[in-house]
């Protein structure tokens, strides 16, 4: 399946189904080739982005806002093509989002903080300098800026 169809299918669908699909799509175009972990913990920045509001009021928004991840710096006609690896994003994604739904004080956070993330290896953020929260895999993962949930 292509990223375009996803995308668009993600357009059509009612909350929170459309969320759980763009947040799945990240963590393969992201992660798809990195641990559990390494899967979790770009969810959970993603997840942590979604509550700041900053980024947008959906998923959708934040996965697809400009820059920010995979889905909006890809291009459209990417083809998702690992089955496994597709099914694989897709638990981690919606175990990501029950744990998130936790009071904050309960959940798991494997990135404690962390706002953003980057392959340092291949990219070289302006933010790169920023308090460095964990390595996993090939991704570095920092807390850029302070987010904080909107009230």
């Amino acid at each position: 399946m292509k990223l375009a169809w996803i995308l668009w299918l993600s357009q059509l669908l009612p909350q929170p189904a459309a969320d759980s699909l763009c947040l799945s799509t990240t963590v393969y175009l992201e992660a798809r080739d990195q641990t559990l972990q390494g899967q979790q913990a770009v969810a959970e920045v993603a997840l942590r982005r979604l509550d700041s509001g900053l980024w947008g009021d959906s998923m959708c928004e934040v996965v697809t806002a400009r820059k920010q991840f995979a889905p909006s710096l890809v291009p459209p006609g990417t083809r998702l093509k690992n089955a496994d690896a597709w099914a694989s994003s897709v638990n981690v994604a919606l175990g990501a989002e029950l744990n998130w739904a936790l009071p904050p004080g309960e959940r798991k956070e494997i990135v404690p903080g962390a706002s953003h993330f980057a392959a340092l290896g291949i990219a070289n953020p302006s933010w790169r300098n920023a308090y460095h929260v964990a390595t996993i895999g090939d991704h570095t993962f920092l807390e850029v800026q302070k987010l904080k949930p909107r009230s």
